[in-house]
């Protein structure tokens, strides 16, 4: 069985690229020069929500699902470096060559961690093949949209048509997984300002949660999981969750509706 690897990033603003960009004086505080860069995406754009280059990474979640393993956990220590968890996140493809499944990755994740990638110099070699090392990878590769080794499940339920998009925290509810628990990615700066890391990466760690789990559901529908085998699945992420100690576990199986 292919190893399956989904994934999900936490951003704040790139506030010393910012600093850069808006030609601002060194001593500029991080805090201001954010307040000063969303200030003028508001007056351009309406909307506080910066281009994606101006972000920077301060989590990345996943959940692997190998052999007769699954976990899930977020790369890095909490004071580990941007270019550190990059790069650890593509030495998890090195190793395993996985499909990666996302939501809305292609359209935010993959595109920030690109930009970052290339800022901080990262080796991404295997992520980026397109046939050329590995030719299975110039029929099936991480780059193209309509490839499976990466899976986007927003983009590909929507019909690649981003006016049916959906929330990934709809969806969850609506499978009767926990959805989101008492954060969203509008509160990420907030809680970074405030010393909240820890908290950004519980989160992280259960929206890549929620993601297996629609996965699993996803693939109960095209076939590729037999209903014996999905429950077999759903009892592994169950047991595996409830073998770990912190607390947003706990708040997490709490909140999921078995039927």
């Amino acid at each position: 069985m292919t190893p399956t690897l989904v994934f999900d990033i936490e951003t704040i603003p790139d506030t010393d690229g910012l600093r850069t960009l808006l030609d601002l004086p060194t001593e500029t505080c991080a805090e201001d020069v954010a307040n000063i860069a969303l200030h003028q995406r508001r007056q351009h754009n309406g909307s506080d929500f910066l281009p994606l280059h101006q972000h920077r990474i301060c989590a990345i979640s996943c959940a692997l699902r190998e052999g007769k393993n699954f976990k899930v956990w977020t790369l890095g220590d909490a004071d580990a470096s941007e270019a550190e968890i990059i790069q650890r996140f593509f030495d998890g493809i090195e190793k395993y060559t996985p499909q990666i499944i996302s939501w809305n990755g292609g359209g935010f994740d993959l595109p920030v961690l690109h930009y970052r990638g290339l800022i901080h110099g990262i080796n991404a070699s295997r992520y980026w093949d397109l046939g050329e090392d590995d030719k299975e990878f110039k029929w099936n590769n991480y780059i193209s949209r309509y490839h499976a080794r990466h899976l986007d499940l927003m983009d590909v339920m929507a019909m690649f048509n981003a006016r049916a998009n959906a929330p990934l925290d709809d969806l969850a509810k609506l499978c009767g997984f926990p959805g989101k628990l008492g954060m969203d990615g509008s509160k990420v700066w907030d809680a970074y300002k405030a010393g909240g890391i820890e908290d950004i990466r519980n989160y992280c760690e259960t929206d890549v949660a929620n993601t297996h789990l629609v996965f699993l559901r996803f693939q109960l529908m095209r076939g590729h999981l037999t209903p014996a085998a999905y429950e077999a699945e759903i009892t592994l992420v169950r047991d595996t969750l409830a073998s770990y100690t912190a607390p947003h576990w706990a708040e997490f199986l709490a909140a999921w509706r078995m039927p």
